[in-house]
């Protein structure tokens, strides 16, 4: 087989001349994703709208003349295909497929048609796509570079079997000619040295397919010499040139017996076939191609398969000269990422790819694949980078990037910890991307033809500005308190209590809509779910079934809810701007019952299919009652210019997916904040990684005694309506005499009872403070000085882009409340982010509280993880340009490479407390006996530790 060239003709200056003329889509952009697919320029598309335009391309199985059109030019564009690749068209024969995955299924198809089936050895490196062709196989193996030695020296990895079917039977042999993870390249020469095994000490027969997807994208691929060449070769060209959507299988002819077995055939592959009184058909024995196209070709992709190839050259040269020129990139991005240091030395950067430099020679292709670690060595969200990366325009890859093998050998992770990390949740695509102290995943940043130095040190210099620490952090002390596991043991006194208030109530009745504020004076039922109509409503899309979210869809933060009680109705109007051709008959808004009316929803289940309609949020799949409305459903489709339905997840509901549960929990840096009273609390760098945490509970400032009271004035009460009753309301009044009993996990202090949710992300209730948003738009406004050359005047943020429930804000007076006799504490300010302290705050309700009242008790959570959803002005459902508040909070606010805002809350279970006693439902919080809990806008707030 024909050398490959991987030696670099240096950096392609021209192509900073060209970007913005023929990449307009990359302005303002950092596109770092080319191993996915690389962008297509501008003179393409224009050529291939040229040739439509101006010819008239028929159907190839037809004898018109634009049918006769078409068969020529794929003639023409087939044979340029093979010799883009060096492919004598007399040795190999190219079919025309989607994508690299359908060649491979191609391929699979064919060898598990076979009398004997096949054995299959693929090795660890193998993008999902041949990972999959195990499953066909009578047997399978995957390989690591030591077994392939092994096997090229004669150790075949499958056991000869006496059986005579077993020595007949063919192996095939997988592996890709480049990782698509580290972009780490394996010997071209690998299928030469297998076929020459087999021929000298091995039976059986055996075909390599190569996977050359990954390659091809970037440097050439030589197939002059038939007889070292693999059997089989597929490719995706999108990768190579950014359009068409087209893919190759490239078969070597010698072994297209292989084909011969594969029993399905589509129109076109045959030259008879009788259907009627016998089954028969006679397959077209011509080209191998023939038999293989299933059905129609795409034919206008292969048209413009030969405009792009047209393009390229004259854009970049050969495939040689874009080797040079993304491997001069690759070297400058792998030095400049793994010189990056934190101010104690630690690297930034993990890297995986090959060092391009190395005294080995490996090769590799212009793929960086790292991790970051802070300072302490803490491994940096993959999801937290992936945000802060859009936020700034830059296009990445994070994730397993499809290559489990490749993954599991770089991070070191074992099948038992893999299956671990499922058990516990993990799924492609979530943000459970650090499990057991190790990244479930890696970022890549690969570079194509049309990337640029710019682009290298525009990429460098955002891991350098939000990765890299230049100062040393402080460590947290941590306390030694004694153990007050005992709920009846209280924590000593604060010496300082903020005075606090609560300054806004907000309910988000549509999940991901804009909120309906509580007007002061009215009082606000709280249950174990949450706030009375919180988020029991959300928008589904109709295709996917997925819940809608401003991450995707901004606008619908000016989807405006009201909560009519007089009417029963939850109102919802639209404040954005519709066009007229939609505005043409749509309501101004439109309104849906609080009360269940089963008629208002469609069936929950599919009809004829007793199956269950589901959706999901947040990853989860829940039950939710779809309302059959085509005027309501309607006015969301339109307003938001997505086909979706409104849908209620109603507190009643019951069996599997009607329950949810709260994910929300200490992070680390709460667990370990505290420290003893008489030490003043440090200032604490962002990223700074605590100590181990001690055995016991950490005592911190923010504690109050538990019989602490206050009187305050009782005005009138006014109180809306609740939603109907939650299966846990429900569970209470089927026992009113019955009495709670702990389970055995609870007494044996095996932790909390899981909290039941509706709709919100991660907990029942959200709360922030005012002081700590005064000071993150103090942070934005020192990191966005008005002489920054990006920046567009004073930058600051509401608090509404935090989407929180309860908004707690510092006292501007004195407000004087009762302290038990044997405490002597004192009142302060609240200091920015002190809430990531508390334990518990009471909040005395000003129309229900007495003198022998404490007030209601709220439990915290923990902190909430932020993404880029806060860059949503709440006002106009536009992202800020600059990335903020997000882009300060992953400088100010980041901890073990996760961004977080805010506090998560929930009632505290009391047991004995109030009225409405009966039995709880097994396993929720919120069980036994509960008085009704209700806040009020102005109610005060005692934080406790």
């Amino acid at each position: 087989m024909g050398s490959l060239y991987t030696d670099s003709e240096g950096y392609n200056a021209d192509v900073e001349r060209i970007r913005e003329e023929e990449y307009p889509m990359l302005k303002d952009s950092l596109y770092l994703d080319h191993a996915g697919t690389t962008p297509y320029p501008k003179s393409l598309m224009d050529r291939f709208a040229h040739e439509m335009t101006t010819n008239l391309f028929g159907n190839p199985h037809s004898a018109s003349a634009s049918s006769q059109l078409s068969t020529q030019r794929i003639q023409d564009i087939r044979l340029r295909a093979l010799q883009f690749f060096n492919a004598d068209p007399a040795d190999f024969d190219l079919v025309f497929v989607a994508n690299a995955t359908a060649g491979i299924k191609l391929v699979t198809d064919a060898m598990r048609c076979l009398p004997t089936g096949f054995d299959y050895a693929y090795h660890q490196a193998s993008h999902t796509s041949l990972v999959g062709v195990r499953e066909e196989a009578t047997s399978s193996v995957c390989l690591h570079d030591r077994q392939m030695e092994d096997w090229l020296a004669g150790d075949c990895p499958f056991k000869e079997e006496e059986e005579e079917e077993e020595e007949e039977r063919p192996i095939l042999f997988a592996y890709p000619a480049q990782s698509n993870m580290d972009g780490r390249r394996f010997p071209l020469s690998w299928s030469s040295q297998v076929r020459q095994t087999q021929e000298t000490k091995i039976t059986r027969k055996t075909y390599t397919l190569l996977d050359a997807a990954a390659l091809v994208s970037s440097s050439p691929l030589d197939l002059s010499n038939a007889q070292t060449a693999p059997d089989f070769v597929v490719l995706s060209f999108y990768k190579i040139f950014g359009f068409p959507d087209l893919g190759a299988l490239i078969v070597r002819k010698e072994s297209q017996h292989v084909f011969s077995s594969r029993r399905y055939f589509g129109g076109g592959t045959v030259d008879m076939v009788v259907c009627l009184k016998e089954q028969w058909h006679a397959p077209k024995d011509g080209f191998l191609h023939e038999r293989l196209e299933d059905g129609t070709l795409p034919i206008h992709s292969i048209i413009a398969l030969d405009v792009a190839m047209d393009v390229h050259a004259r854009l970049f040269g050969t495939m040689k000269e874009v080797a040079g020129h993304t491997g001069f990139l690759a070297r400058r991005l792998y030095w400049a990422l793994k010189g990056l240091r934190h101010a104690n030395g630690e690297e930034v950067c993990a890297l995986y790819s090959p060092d391009p430099d190395s005294p080995q020679k490996e090769e590799s292709g212009p793929v960086v694949a790292f991790n970051i670690r802070n300072a302490q060595g803490t491994w940096i969200s993959l999801a937290e980078v992936e945000k802060l990366a859009m936020l700034k325009g830059i296009h990445i890859r994070t994730g397993g990037v499809c290559n489990p093998g490749g993954i599991a050998s770089a991070l070191g992770l074992a099948p038992w910890e893999m299956k671990q990390n499922f058990s516990s949740g993990f799924r492609c695509g979530t943000d459970n991307d650090i499990m057991g102290g190790k990244p479930t995943g890696i970022i890549r940043a690969s570079l194509g033809a049309m990337s640029t130095v710019a682009d290298v040190d525009r990429f460098v210099g955002f891991v350098d500005e939000f990765y890299r620490e230049d100062t040393s952090p402080l460590s947290l002390p941590v306390s030694s308190s004694p153990d007050c596991s005992d709920s009846k043991l209280q924590p000593p006194p604060l010496q300082n209590i903020p005075q606090l208030f609560v300054k806004s109530i907000i309910v988000y009745p549509i999940k991901s809509c804009a909120g309906f504020p509580v007007p002061p004076g009215i009082d606000w039922e709280v249950r174990p779910e949450g706030l009375a109509w919180d988020r029991e409503w959300c928008l589904v899309h109709r295709g996917s079934g997925q819940a809608l979210s401003q991450k995707r869809y901004p606008k619908m933060a000016l989807l405006r809810p009201n909560l009519d009680f007089t009417r029963g109705e939850l109102q919802v109007s639209y404040a954005g701007d519709i066009p007229p051709s939609a505005a043409a008959g749509l309501p101004s808004s439109i309104s849906v019952p609080l009360s269940k009316n089963p008629k208002m929803f469609v069936p929950t289940t599919r009809p004829g299919s007793g199956m269950a309609m589901s959706s999901r949020v947040c990853g989860e799949e829940i039950t939710a009652q779809s309302y059959a409305s085509a005027q309501i459903n309607d006015f969301f489709s339109t307003v938001l210019g997505v086909p979706c339905v409104l849908a209620r997840f109603p507190p009643g509901g019951q069996g599997k997916g009607m329950t949810r549960h709260a994910k929300a929990h200490l992070q680390r840096h709460q667990q370990q904040a505290s420290q003893p009273q008489s030490q003043p609390r440090p200032a604490v760098s962002a990223s700074a990684k605590p100590k181990k945490p001690s055995k016991q509970p950490a005592m911190m400032p923010g504690a109050f005694p538990s019989s602490a009271e206050t009187e305050v004035g009782v005005g009138a009460v006014e109180t809306p309506p609740s939603p109907p009753d939650s299966d846990t309301e429900q569970q209470r009044s089927r026992s009113r005499s019955a009495t709670r009993i702990c389970t055995e996990e609870e007494s044996q202090g095996q932790g909390p009872k899981p909290r039941r949710i509706l709709l919100s992300n991660e907990s029942p209730i959200l709360a922030i403070t005012t002081t700590s948003v005064d000071a993150l738009n103090e942070s934005i406004a020192a990191l966005n000085p008005p002489s920054s050359a990006k920046a567009k005047g004073p930058v600051s943020v509401s608090d509404a882009v935090f989407r929180a429930n309860l908004i707690l804000a510092p006292m501007s007076s004195t407000i004087s409340f009762p302290m038990s006799s044997t405490t002597s504490s004192t009142t302060s300010e609240l200091n920015p982010y002190e809430e990531d302290t508390w334990s518990f705050i009471h909040i005395l309700n000003s129309s229900s509280c007495s003198s022998s009242s404490a007030g209601n008790k709220f439990q915290m959570l923990g902190s909430c993880r932020r993404c880029h959803m806060v860059c949503i002005d709440q006002s106009t459902g536009e992202k800020s340009s600059g990335g903020e508040p997000f882009v300060t909070l992953t400088k100010t606010r980041r901890f073990e490479g996760k961004v977080f805002f805010g506090v998560h809350m929930g009632l505290a279970e009391e047991e004995g407390e109030g009225e409405g006693e009966g039995e709880g439902e097994e396993g929720d919080v919120g069980s036994g006996r509960r008085r009704v809990v209700r806040v009020r806008v102005g109610d005060v707030v005692i934080p406790r530790v």
